[in-house]
C-alpha cells in the first residue's frame, strides 16, 4: 500500500468550497501536522536569525489567544518523535489540536486584521502542513 501525501500552506479553492458546504455549525477539531522550515524564511525578505519552529511559535501563540476569544481552544500540542503504526517518512515535527466552535468561527479568524497581522509568522515558519478536519461523532 502507499500513500502520497502533500503537504501545503494553504487550502485549495475547492478544499475551501467542500470545507464550507460541510459546516454545520457544530464544533470542529482541526488535527494540525506541521513541518517546519530549518530557518525561518520571511517573504519580505528580512533577515531572521529564528528557526522555522520559533517563528511558527510566535504565530502560534497568538492564533491560540485568538481562537480563545472566539470560544475556542488548543486541545494538544506536541513533538513527533516516530511511528508506531504503517510503513513511511514521518513528515512532521509536530501535531497540534485545536477546538473551534465551528467552521464559520474558525473562517472568521482567519479573515481578520489580527490574523493578518500574525499570518507572516506562519509562512515563514512552515515547510507544509496538513489539517484535517473533524467533528464529534456524537454530535
Amino acid at each position: 500500500m502507499s500513500m502520497w501525501i502533500d503537504n501545503a500552506l494553504t487550502p485549495s479553492y475547492l478544499q475551501t468550497q467542500s470545507a464550507m458546504q460541510r459546516d454545520d455549525g457544530r464544533p470542529i477539531y482541526m488535527i494540525n501536522l506541521l513541518q517546519f522550515r530549518d530557518r525561518a524564511e520571511y517573504a519580505d525578505g528580512r533577515s531572521s536569525e529564528l528557526s522555522g519552529r520559533h517563528a511558527y511559535a510566535i504565530y502560534g501563540r497568538a492564533m491560540i489567544q485568538l481562537t480563545e476569544d472566539a470560544g475556542g481552544q488548543l486541545v494538544f500540542a506536541g513533538d513527533v518523535r516516530g511511528l508506531f503504526i504503517g510503513i513511511g517518512d514521518v513528515q512532521w515535527d509536530q501535531v497540534g489540536i485545536m477546538m473551534f466552535p465551528s467552521f464559520r468561527v474558525m473562517t472568521a479568524i482567519i479573515e481578520s486584521k489580527a490574523y493578518a497581522d500574525i499570518h507572516v509568522h506562519r509562512v515563514a515558519g512552515l515547510a507544509g502542513q496538513m489539517l484535517i478536519e473533524t467533528v464529534d461523532p456524537s454530535g
